[in-house]
């Protein structure tokens, strides 16, 4: 069976962000629906998978990265408002017996994304 994971790296201290709080939605047509919170470990990772089990299946889905609260949060100088606050990331995933990783690289200023495995 196929997981659903993610990791953030700040690139602007060139480390794993630590503490940034993640969501999870499924996507159906225009409804969003909050699947699970959690946030990033000591490595910037989740201390587990986002889905794995039954509950990965092939659908849209919806990261947002709370990337705004965790620059706040470490001491940068933010503007008001901020230019990178929270990162949404939708993304398909087609078969779920496949790995699906989906990282952040986020600065205040920037971030992008792709697909791992």
């Amino acid at each position: 069976m196929g997981k659903l994971s993610t990791h953030v790296l700040d690139t602007t201290q060139g480390r794993p962000a630590q503490g940034v709080r993640v969501d999870l939605y499924s996507i159906h047509g225009d409804q969003r629906t909050l699947i699970k919170t959690t946030a990033t470990n000591s490595d910037g990772r989740c201390d587990e998978p986002l889905l794995q089990g039954d509950s990965m299946a092939s659908g849209v889905f919806e990261l947002v990265f709370h990337a705004g609260d965790y620059f706040a949060a470490n001491g940068s100088t933010l503007p008001e408002p901020r230019f990178v606050d929270q990162v949404g990331i939708r993304f398909g995933i087609a078969d779920a017996s496949a790995n699906y990783h989906v990282p952040l690289v986020v600065t205040p200023w920037s971030w992008s994304t792709y697909r791992g495995s």
